[in-house]
């Protein structure tokens, strides 16, 4: 495979209490140093950037994997925790929630759950964080839809509508 370049621009505005702003091709989003660290707070800080990647990681690598087994999903969301311990040791826990068709087999289920834990294995974000030393984990659940669009109430819950 060839390389492939990412670029990305970055400003700065003002001084520490100032933000800035990062764009690349398909990303673009403010950024600032967090208030305990004398910034403004008003954008995205290093640590929660860092998690966005394992999240993305992880999220696209579990969608891939459902899609290629053809898993009937009728929809999936997640919550990942990090928890920053003493000396900036960040700690991610993703929480997926798959939801099944409600004419999912036990296999179905089974699968589902097996591919929950590989994303993991296989999320390249997340294996060079563990190689960095950052301890990452996953502990899923899996549903069938009994007709209550869980899906439909974490996203308004969460303000994550298209």
């Amino acid at each position: 495979m060839a390389d492939r370049k990412i670029n990305m621009n970055t400003v700065w505005y003002n001084n520490a209490k100032g933000d800035g702003r990062i764009k690349s091709d398909n990303l673009k989003t403010q950024i600032a140093i967090p208030v305990p660290k004398g910034g403004s707070g008003e954008g995205a800080e290093p640590q929660q950037l860092l998690m966005s990647s394992a999240v993305a990681c992880y999220t696209m690598t579990l969608t891939y994997m459902l899609d290629r087994k053809k898993v009937p999903v009728a929809g999936f969301f997640m919550d990942t925790e990090g928890t920053v311990s003493k000396g900036d040791q960040l700690s991610i826990t993703h929480h997926p929630h798959v939801v099944l068709a409600s004419d999912a087999s036990e296999e179905d289920v089974a699968t589902t759950q097996a591919l929950i834990l590989q994303a993991e294995k296989d999320c390249h974000i997340g294996q060079l964080l563990i190689k960095a030393g950052l301890s990452v984990g996953t502990e899923g659940k899996v549903s069938i839809d009994a007709g209550e669009d869980t899906t439909s109430a974490y996203i308004r819950k969460h303000g994550l509508e298209r």
